[in-house]
């Protein structure tokens, strides 16, 4: 009865082993070897910033979708996405190359703190809390949930406050995605004015909370010639293209005009000389590496 038994599942498992292997050949899907050679194009850094669901989303569908342009990958370098536009046959354009700038500069602010938060040390769980820690309710929290979502590294916190390291940042948009205050947004890598200020309030109830946040008074917004500054949602808001297009005929009249010193000049290619948003430590440009 043991022997019997013992055949029966043998010759069982015997038959399925060929069922499979049958399987395998009839259901085979041939790999295309171009998605295989655009793997080995891409950095592999899984980052999503290219709208699909890793490196191996973006080759498959750079290799087969016609529609799908060969720069959308912003973590690779020049070369690798002169090669994948060789090997897929797109023209390529340059990319506008972006990174990563906070809307907050509580320290220069001095922003005090309502409560001390005793949770779970993250942004997400601190945010919806009496409106955070911080008497802005607008305002960085620090907690890093930025930090943890950054492939690259190029995320830190220093003193409580989300710090970009723009030579490390490519653009993913990832720490975009995990902050809940909307504090950081991608700015062009070429960009001439930022405006380090999330609140959606203006006049007096700005001035009971931070020493320099931006009152919406407009006058950036009129005085810019480019018509590049605009009340958006709540806040200023600078289209970074108009603003480049224009050029620096203007003058920077917006940032000389800011009675509050909140919209200011940036220089994201020469990090050393960066003079957007001063850091934790009281410095300005976080040890001339932080863009924000």
């Amino acid at each position: 009865m043991v022997t019997f038994s013992i055949l029966t599942m043998f010759g069982l498992g015997l038959a399925a082993s060929v069922l499979l292997a049958v399987a395998s050949r009839i259901f085979f899907v041939k790999e295309n070897p171009k998605v295989e050679a655009a793997l080995e194009i891409l950095p592999g850094a899984n980052c999503g910033g290219c709208g699909f669901a890793g490196c191996e989303g973006y080759a498959k569908a750079v290799v087969t979708n016609p529609d799908v342009p060969a720069n959308k990958c912003c973590a690779a370098p020049k070369e690798a996405i002169v090669a994948l536009g060789q090997l897929t046959g797109k023209v390529v354009a340059e990319a506008e190359p972006l990174v990563a700038m906070r809307r907050c500069d509580v320290y220069h602010g001095q922003v005090a703190q309502s409560y001390e938060y005793q949770g779970i040390p993250s942004c997400a769980a601190a945010s919806p809390l009496r409106g955070g820690s911080n008497a802005c309710s607008f305002s960085c929290l620090g907690f890093g949930d930025c930090v943890q979502a950054c492939p690259f590294g190029a995320m830190s916190v220093i003193g409580n406050l989300a710090c970009v390291d723009v030579r490390r940042c490519t653009g993913c948009g990832n720490c975009v995605s995990a902050c809940p205050r909307g504090i950081l947004e991608l700015i062009p890598q070429r960009s001439r004015v930022c405006i380090p200020c999330n609140s959606r309030v203006k006049g007096k109830a700005v001035m009971d909370v931070c020493k320099i946040g931006c009152i919406k008074c407009m006058k950036c917004v009129r005085s810019c010639p480019a018509k590049a500054v605009r009340l958006e949602d709540g806040y200023i808001r600078i289209d970074h293209q108009l603003c480049l297009s224009y050029g620096e005929d203007c003058g920077h009249v917006c940032v000389e005009g800011c009675p509050r010193k909140i919209l200011r000049e940036i220089d994201l290619l020469n990090p050393g000389r960066l003079e957007a948003v001063s850091g934790a430590d009281g410095s300005t440009g976080q040890n001339d590496r932080q863009a924000a």
